[in-house]
């Protein structure tokens, strides 16, 4: 009895275990020169709200392109990211917040996104006090807008 006991155990512990890691969603977001609004330089899309755990990957659709996390604009604790040139870069998010995004040569032209994940982000007022370049941060107060 004890060994059945043991073994029912052990299975609910793997499926709980496989179905979590199931429900994790994988997004992507292509760099690009053009976006679907016909602005240069832009993330499709540019913002996204994910859930914990959730994978993000940034695709070099068109060539010339970076994507790497902004300094101070990531949860506390969180793990930044520095994608090299026109390379696919992978990102699971697992801490609840706002993670702000840029395209190295093109941050200066506004290239940047944001990533919500989970709910009532703890680090916003943070992120929405760092100072930006002036097409970046007119783009950035846009993106703001869409969280929560």
């Amino acid at each position: 009895m004890f060994r059945n006991l043991l073994v029912a155990a052990t299975a609910i512990t793997l499926l709980c275990g496989t179905s979590a890691a199931a429900l994790a969603a994988n997004y992507q977001v292509k760099m690009l020169n053009k976006g679907p609004d016909g602005q240069a330089m832009q993330f499709d899309p540019a913002f996204l709200k994910i859930a914990p755990d959730d994978t993000v990957t940034f695709v070099p659709t068109d060539k010339g392109h970076s994507s790497e996390s902004i300094e101070g604009m990531i949860p506390d604790g969180a793990t930044p990211w520095k994608g090299a040139m026109s390379q696919q870069v992978e990102v699971q998010l697992t801490k609840p917040g706002v993670y702000a995004y840029k395209c190295l040569p093109h941050f200066g032209l506004g290239m940047v996104g944001l990533i919500e994940v989970g709910s009532n982000p703890p680090n916003l007022d943070a992120a929405k006090s760092v100072k930006l370049p002036p097409l970046a941060a007119k783009k950035m107060q846009q993106l703001f807008s869409q969280v929560n």
